[in-house]
């Protein structure tokens, strides 16, 4: 389905000062915290976000940025926009995300001055076995194909967003996705690059390569793609809710592809999929105190990797010089290898959060950087409390009201299997 392969993306992060305040929250990564000429020299080569009287929409494709908007300018707050954002993007870039990936989100809440954090990430179908895939001659979880499928999360966790904070409906957010979907967009430059990556594995199922490889290519720069079964699923979400998907005819096409080729998803497994509102996990970053989700997602590492930045002078070296980017290098190294080590699911393995996160400990682990030479062979440590392709987008409302979304497929078309007429 593009269905979510069975890894996990990184979170989506949000920034405050000593408290969370409209005024000292800021997308990390999103909103550049400068002046306006530093902010246009540095942006030469970005996209711009979309900017308008009522509010503030970031994606990497300007459609789904005004797709957003749009839902913004009829009243929609900051949660509507980001749903709607999202479901554009899933339209103009499908090789990033779709209602077959999973979703984590953080939301800012400027009444409450709060922050809340949802994980729609689905699980495994529960006869995902060890004997199931040993049956299969696999000794290694797979990365694509119907075994790599995990329960679709996102749109649960559409659901979930627009119930707790949302003015609009299912219907009126997925509007501009749906016309999208149906009259077609021409495709761009980069987005066709990325598309034909993916196209050995589309061509490995007719209905992926039906779908996604109009005249049996990937869409060449300019061509307009259109994608009428998913405009039917936007459809049917919008008309039944999160029940098409978990148990209504989307969710029956998804069991059918599933039986089809050799898979083990069930309605079962389907029906009693919720996503969950969770707490934000932080770190402090100098002035700044920086928010993620926690494990099972990766959103830690992020965290992890601000640590170990903290002992070094980034801003004496100067921005994107040799010793601030070997820094930065070198603590993803750490960052991911205790993140490999040490984060899963937390319903089956304890995960040393705190311990991850203590400052001592990152000093600890920071005092391996050498400035002058890269470490080939980074291992994990032992932290405290230690037994033994992707896409964001955000959006600000004139409210204060902020979202910072991860949706993905995992890899590129994730898994690279298409349910019949679906269009994800």
């Amino acid at each position: 389905m593009n269905f979510s392969a069975s890894q996990r993306g990184f979170q989506p992060a949000l920034a405050a000062g000593s408290r969370i305040a409209a005024g000292r929250v800021c997308l990390l990564l999103a909103i550049a915290l400068a002046s306006a000429e530093a902010q246009t020299l540095d942006r030469t080569q970005a996209r711009s976000m979309v900017v308008s009287r009522y509010g503030i929409v970031a994606t990497e494709q300007p459609l789904a940025s005004q797709a957003g908007a749009m839902i913004l300018a009829q009243g929609g707050n900051a949660i509507d926009a980001a749903v709607a954002a999202n479901a554009a993007v899933a339209v103009v870039q499908p090789m990033m995300c779709g209602i077959g990936g999973d979703l984590f989100a953080i939301v800012y809440e400027a009444k409450s001055d709060r922050l809340y954090g949802l994980n729609a990430s689905g699980w495994a179908p529960a006869g995902l076995t060890l004997e199931h895939l040993r049956h299969k001659g696999l000794n290694a979880m797979p990365q694509s194909g119907i075994d790599a499928v995990t329960v679709p999360g996102a749109v649960a966790g559409w659901d979930q967003l627009l119930r707790r904070f949302g003015r609009k409906n299912l219907a009126t957010v997925l509007a501009p996705a749906t016309r999208l979907a149906a009259d077609g967009f021409p495709v761009p430059e980069l987005d066709s690059g990325y598309w034909a990556v993916g196209e050995r594995l589309l061509r490995r199922e007719p209905e992926a390569t039906r779908t996604y490889l109009p005249g049996g290519h990937a869409p060449r720069l300019g061509q307009v793609f259109r994608n009428p079964d998913l405009a039917w699923s936007y459809r049917q979400i919008a008309a039944r809710g999160r029940k098409a998907v978990y148990g209504g005819a989307i969710g029956r096409r998804i069991v059918a592809c599933s039986q089809r080729l050799g898979g083990t998803m069930t309605l079962a497994d389907l029906e009693q999929f919720s996503a969950a509102w969770v707490d934000p996990i932080s770190t402090t970053y100098r002035d700044w105190t920086v928010y993620e989700l926690p494990p099972n997602g990766q959103g830690i590492a992020a965290l992890t990797m601000l640590n170990l930045m903290e002992n070094f002078p980034l801003a004496e070296y100067g921005h994107h010089s040799a010793d601030a980017l070997h820094v930065m290098i070198e603590a993803k190294k750490l960052a991911y290898a205790d993140l490999l080590r040490y984060v899963g699911d937390p319903k089956f393995s304890r995960v040393p959060v705190a311990g991850i996160l203590s400052k001592a400990y990152a000093r600890r682990r920071a005092a391996l950087i050498d400035l002058w030479h890269a470490n080939p062979h980074v291992a994990a440590g032992t932290p405290p409390g230690a037994a033994g392709e992707t896409t964001y987008l955000c959006a600000v409302d004139r409210d204060g009201n902020m979202v910072s979304l991860i949706q993905s497929n995992y890899g590129a078309f994730g898994s690279g299997v298409v349910p019949d007429g679906a269009g994800f």
